[in-house]
């Protein structure tokens, strides 16, 4: 008699996962499932769910040369069930299973859904946390109690304290700085060559998942050309070595740089294998910080890049679990629009939008500034329903999974959180992505102009925003300077921005509900 089914989703890819903690190779079963319901709860770009199926096939079978049972299912299997607890359910009664043991899911939708499991399936379920991270969730309640914001810098500081990274026996930081932000904001010159990217060839495994993939999605937004993720461990942690040795000494400087036609630039691309759990949080960090102690890379690289695993990693996901399921719900800034269509065909003038929108497209991936101040930027502008926004976010992009991608966008991309994690919005004029770009000298719009036929959009849309939301912001200290700015206005200037700008989105295409 088998003792204990233990489950394993497709983001828990990790061999000290807490579902294998204390498995008996013996008597226990190991259940891996490709499901059509995690598939297409939302329309997953091809290229994440290639990158899901093959990353689970080499994972079982990882465990299988060690002598694990593992049962794993495909997703053209005739009997598949189709959804993880209908395949649940097969396994212990196939296997007259005493208990099912799965690690907590990432998302709130699993979990409310587990939380039913135990009286479906007549035996005892065991969810488990996650230990993967730094901070439990209990651990982020706990710190975020009695407190009247929870600012991501605060809780960052905190992280360090106890992880020791970046830190002195005396218990200073490094450097005697927390946060050297300032020091990463340079734009990227154009005589500075990025980084050769890493990739990984398919092998057999992964192209019978491209072709099952391309026969069962191909029509989802997206392509599988060029599929190039590694899909295993050692190749993750073969990828993130190339990012340590050629792109982390200069990750800091150009962290927030965007460049036509590069997606990569200086960063490491690893979301989507620290989201699977293909790489540690934690071993990335301790190397990077090794990297830094022994002259490998500089102090504002490795604070930066740390930061936004330790700090930004940890905390959105904190947020997520503290304030779902209500939060998904808020729309502080009451946005209605529907998205425009270029967010899914990239037919527009904008060059920033377009190349944003395009690279989603061949990629699964995009920067976080590409992501933040070029595609949130926009949706922010504009006006669009958050549950639209966030959608768009989580069908595009691979590392996307509703824990991260959620507070992301919905607090910090489009304010729609009320500035439960951000204490203003986001929101930006076309100067700040000429400052930090190349995008404009290829684009027909002028950034540098407001009013003129040719003015760069971001600009009216900008400052139609301010005027829009001028009461709400109004005793927000970091939003004095362009309210004052505001009214220095002449009135016929401010009418005729907040004219154009509704000029502009009057004149844009906009998706139908559903039909991406």
């Amino acid at each position: 008699m088998t003792q204990t089914v233990r489950l394993l989703l497709g983001d828990q890819l990790s061999r000290d996962i807490s579902s294998l903690g204390d498995l008996d190779v013996e008597r226990d079963v190991v259940l891996m499932a490709e499901v059509m319901a995690e598939a297409t709860y939302v329309r997953h770009h091809p290229k994440k769910i290639a990158f899901v199926f093959s990353a689970m096939r080499h994972f079982a079978d990882a465990l299988k040369a060690e002598g694990v049972t593992v049962e794993y299912v495909r997703l053209d299997d005739p009997d598949n069930s189709g959804s993880l607890a209908g395949e649940a359910q097969r396994a212990v009664a196939r296997h007259g299973a005493a208990k099912l043991a799965v690690t907590e899911p990432g998302e709130w939708r699993l979990a409310e859904e587990m939380a039913g499991w135990q009286e479906r399936l007549g035996l005892p379920v065991e969810v488990r946390d996650d230990s993967r991270f730094f901070c439990s969730r209990a651990a982020f309640a706990d710190w975020a109690e009695g407190r009247k914001s929870l600012r991501m810098e605060h809780f960052y500081r905190e992280m360090r304290r106890s992880t020791g990274l970046l830190m002195e026996p005396d218990g200073k930081p490094v450097g005697d700085r927390w946060n050297l932000d300032q020091e990463n904001r340079k734009a990227i010159p154009p005589e500075v060559e990025a980084p050769p990217r890493h990739g990984v060839e398919p092998d057999a495994i992964t192209q019978d998942v491209i072709d099952l993939v391309a026969e069962r999605f191909g029509h989802h937004f997206g392509t599988l050309d060029g599929f190039d993720f590694a899909v295993t461990a050692d190749d993750a942690k073969a990828g993130f070595e190339h990012f340590v040795t050629h792109a982390l000494p200069r990750f800091g400087d150009y962290q927030d740089a965007m460049r036509l036609g590069d997606p990569l630039l200086f960063h490491a691309r690893i979301g989507v294998y620290l989201n699977a759990g293909l790489l540690s949080p934690q071993r990335v960090c301790e190397r990077a910080e090794q990297a830094w102690r022994e002259g490998d890379a500089p102090l504002n690289a490795v604070e930066g890049f740390i930061r936004q695993i330790l700090g930004w990693r940890e905390y959105v996901r904190g947020i997520y679990w503290l304030k779902m399921p209500d939060y998904a719900a808020r729309n502080a800034l009451s946005a209605e629009r529907r998205l425009p269509e270029f967010y899914w065909t990239g037919e527009t003038d904008m060059a920033c939008l377009r190349d944003c929108v395009e690279q989603t497209r061949r990629e699964a991936y995009a920067h976080h500034i590409q992501r933040l101040m070029v595609l949130g930027n926009f949706a922010l502008l504009a006006g669009v329903d958050p549950a639209a926004v966030n959608y768009w976010y989580m069908v595009v992009y691979a590392d996307a999974y509703e824990w991260v991608e959620l507070p992301n966008v919905h607090g910090m991309a489009i304010h729609a959180d009320g500035g439960v994690m951000a204490s203003k919005p986001y929101a930006a004029s076309g100067k700040y992505i000429d400052r930090m770009s190349d995008y404009c000298k290829h684009c027909r719009y002028d950034p540098k102009k407001q009013l003129e036929k040719n003015a760069c959009p971001f600009n009216a849309l900008y400052w139609r925003f301010i005027m829009t939301h001028r009461e709400t912001f109004q005793g927000n200290p970091r939003m004095a300077f362009p309210l004052k700015t505001l009214d220095r206005m002449t009135p016929e200037k401010r009418e005729a921005l907040h004219a154009k700008g509704d000029g502009f989105l009057e004149g844009l295409s906009y998706a139908e509900p559903g039909a991406w």
